[in-house]
């Protein structure tokens, strides 16, 4: 029987630590729809410090978070946003844009690295006015870090020219920055210097510094305000909500720091598992998700590499059959990573010797025929 488990599926698998569920038992509370709880409002002013904007506001998901922000940019419903094509908002939030916002995705070609081209973006603004078959172009988003292209961190310099279009062409930037601290820490820039040309963000507090849930939203006040209408609308105003922004508190506090470690073992990981024949590490490594290929001729795809780790206690994600993901987060150690690198070598290992040994068996009855 397995005993040992180390959750390589997500960033958002941690539990709680002791300390959140202490401050969570005893934090002060009061009903937040009516703006009076003491400790959402304590993390959405350490919120708005961080993120260097004018007010914040507490939503139970990402997704929420960045429907939200899209519905108060986008209020007129034939509004089109420009999104990357591999982003999560485009391809991992069940379309809610479009089926709830009545918003149209623009999509435009993210680059390896999670950019997209300035020019492809500017080429994708379209105007009504005169062009009377489109709808209006009202908001860009970016991905920072961006997940699908492997914890990609966009630098400010980039984040500041599609600042500077978007004005330029009277639309709003929003910054899905679920992993922004990650972005943080591996480019050694602050979270405000990161958001700075951005109208608005979504910041998650569960992906990257481990509380069990929820994310904040930020912006100015009047986006805030907004923004706050539109939570109750779909469902996420929550009453005595300082309880989960207590331990969101507690991530800020204690594991904001932790990232750059968890970056060093996604490193290792990445240096290890290249060097298992079969294997390959897609883009470099800059923060804490590592994508790899199982190659062609390798006789083991994700499914049974998937299901042989769990035999061993090792939780990863498949993405299709060749591809997989893996996620290090604070409650992931050295020693797991090297476990993990073991069990790995060990499936790929034992395919190999298995279909040498089919192999030889079927050229040995050859001969006896």
């Amino acid at each position: 029987m397995v005993t040992k488990k180390v959750d390589l599926r997500s960033d958002n698998v941690t539990k709680p630590t002791e300390t959140m569920r202490a401050a969570m038992a005893v934090a002060e509370v009061d009903d937040d729809v009516l703006l009076y709880d003491p400790t959402a409002h304590r993390l959405e002013t350490e919120m708005a410090r961080i993120t260097g904007k004018e007010a914040v506001l507490f939503v139970p998901s990402g997704t929420m978070g960045n429907l939200v922000s899209v519905l108060v940019h986008c209020e007129v419903r034939e509004s089109a946003v420009i999104l990357g094509d591999n982003s999560h908002l485009h391809i991992h939030e069940n379309g809610g844009i479009s089926t709830i916002g009545g918003v149209h995705p623009r999509a435009v070609k993210n680059n390896d690295d999670g950019t997209m081209d300035v020019d492809l973006i500017e080429a994708a603004i379209r105007d009504s006015i005169g062009e009377i078959v489109y709808p209006t172009s009202r908001l860009i988003c970016l991905e920072n870090t961006h997940a699908n292209s492997g914890g990609r961190c966009l630098p400010p310099e980039y984040t500041d020219r599609v600042g500077e279009l978007a004005k330029k062409h009277g639309l709003k930037l929003h910054i899905d920055g679920c992993r922004i601290f990650n972005a943080s820490i591996a480019l050694g820039v602050p979270v405000h210097r990161l958001l700075q040309a951005a109208d608005s963000a979504l910041v998650c507090l569960s992906k990257g510094i481990g509380a069990p849930v929820g994310s904040v939203i930020v912006g100015s006040k009047s986006f805030i305000n907004k923004a706050r209408r539109l939570r109750n609308t779909l469902g996420g105003a929550m009453r005595q909500v300082g309880i989960v922004c207590a331990a969101g508190l507690v991530a800020l506090q204690e594991n904001i720091t932790k990232l750059e470690g968890d970056h060093k073992k996604a490193k290792i990981l990445a240096e290890g598992l290249n060097q298992i024949k079969g294997l390959k590490v897609l883009n470099p490594v800059e923060t804490n998700i590592v994508y790899f290929d199982i190659l062609e001729g390798s006789n083991i795809n994700s499914e049974t590499l998937s299901k042989y780790l769990v035999e061993h206690g090792v939780l990863i994600w498949p993405e299709s059959l060749t591809r997989v993901r893996i996620v290090l987060h604070h409650q992931i150690s050295g020693t797991d990573v090297q476990y993990t690198l073991s069990c790995i070598q060990q499936a790929v290992g034992e395919v190999r010797d298995c279909n040498s040994d089919l192999k030889e068996i079927s050229e040995c009855k050859g001969h006896e025929e």
